[in-house]
């Protein structure tokens, strides 16, 4: 039978955030305010923008069954090779789907976070490839169902398709109106309601993560897209799904809320060890650059680009630098010879550079979940 979620807010009971839940609400705060200072004292946020918001795309796919790892993507941006088109496809169309989706709640004249932006991101996520089958933007017209072979025998079935417009209505409202409960709690009952909503034939995980996202960022909670969610619900997958099932069948959104908040913890503080860890790095790497023999203009250059373009060509390190062939040629190869890139072809010819390194601190948990 399908099951149709009474609107946002709570009411009965009443969500309250107090006692156990008002600590871990103060310590997700606490976290995502660390890793909000953590974003602002790399020496460039691009960089750590660039790497954070791969990791969450790479994740948030890799839980909807992709195969494709952080390398992969970083890689097919630089040379469009890959063992996994279709899947690295999939992981880029979330990188700008999520880049589209910020650049309209930027702009004065652009959408706000509703229904009409979220159809206008699940097109773009959905472009080509699989996706391009299970109508990219559009609302469901049709009964979907999850797990089982059919609504009878299914897990969870969301919503008739008749219902789930004003269902989607009454979240805009919810999202946009006054509730006193505290943005990061509301952030997590509007993921809950989006995904038990299921108002798209495909995707729905992904936006319900992105829509968190985007929450966190439109609520002011962090100034840019930081945390890697998925990788939290990507740890515990099974008390994931089993706390959304409890808010569906027994209305417990406290044991939700609080499953939610230390996903959030411990996803921030993952974050700001990674941001630390690669700082680090970066440092370590850039002294050891500057002191070898050979160190250019160029090469030291070359080097400040590495962390928003840890796999390279020759031809997009010759872009990257405006310099000619064999100057940058002498650049690669005094990064080479200090550790910082490797060749990874083996062959004479089309060689591809990487910053092992900092792809492996960065990386770290993104192989794909086992069949």
């Amino acid at each position: 039978m399908a099951f149709v979620p009474r609107p946002l807010p709570p009411s009965r009971p009443a969500l309250r955030i107090e006692g156990n839940l008002a600590d871990l609400h103060s310590e997700a705060l606490a976290a995502i305010g660390r890793l909000e200072v953590a974003g602002t004292m790399v020496p460039s946020p691009d960089w750590f923008l660039y790497g954070f918001v791969r990791k969450e795309a790479v994740v948030s796919s890799q839980i909807e069954g992709t195969l494709a790892t952080l390398e992969e993507v970083v890689a097919w941006e630089a040379t469009h090779q890959s063992k996994h088109p279709a899947d690295v496809e999939e992981v880029c169309n979330y990188v700008d789907a999520l880049s589209f989706a910020r650049a309209e709640l930027a702009r004065p004249r652009g959408l706000p976070l509703c229904t009409r932006l979220l159809r206008a991101v699940h097109k773009r996520l959905m472009q080509g490839g699989r996706g391009s089958e299970r109508q990219p933007g559009t609302i469901r017209t049709s009964q979907n169902w999850i797990g089982g072979t059919r609504p009878g025998n299914a897990q969870f079935v969301p919503p008739p398709p008749e219902a789930v417009p004003e269902a989607l209505a009454a979240l805009d409202q919810w999202i946009h109106s006054d509730d006193p409960l505290p943005p990061l709690v509301r952030a997590g009952l509007a993921h809950v309601q989006f995904e038990t909503i299921h108002p798209f034939l495909d995707g729905n995980g992904r936006i319900g993560r992105l829509l968190v996202t985007l929450l966190l960022e439109h609520w002011g909670l962090l100034s840019s897209p930081l945390l890697y969610l998925s990788l939290g619900f990507k740890r515990q997958s099974q008390s994931y799904y089993r706390h959304l099932d409890s808010v569906r069948t027994r209305g417990d959104r406290e044991g939700w809320t609080a499953f939610f908040l230390q996903c959030v913890s411990e996803s921030a503080d993952d974050g700001v060890t990674t941001a630390r860890r690669l700082f680090t790095l970066v440092g370590e790497n850039r002294q050891a650059a500057v002191s070898h023999k050979s160190a250019t203009v160029n090469s030291l250059r070359l080097f400040e680009a590495l962390p928003q373009n840890p796999v390279l060509t020759l031809a997009h390190a010759m872009q990257l630098v405006s310099a000619t062939k064999p100057t940058v040629l002498k650049a690669i190869a005094m990064l080479c010879d200090v550790g910082i890139l490797e060749e990874v072809t083996g062959k004479r010819r089309d060689r591809i550079y990487v910053y092992r390194a900092y792809l492996d601190v960065l990386g770290e948990e993104t192989v794909p979940l086992p069949d």
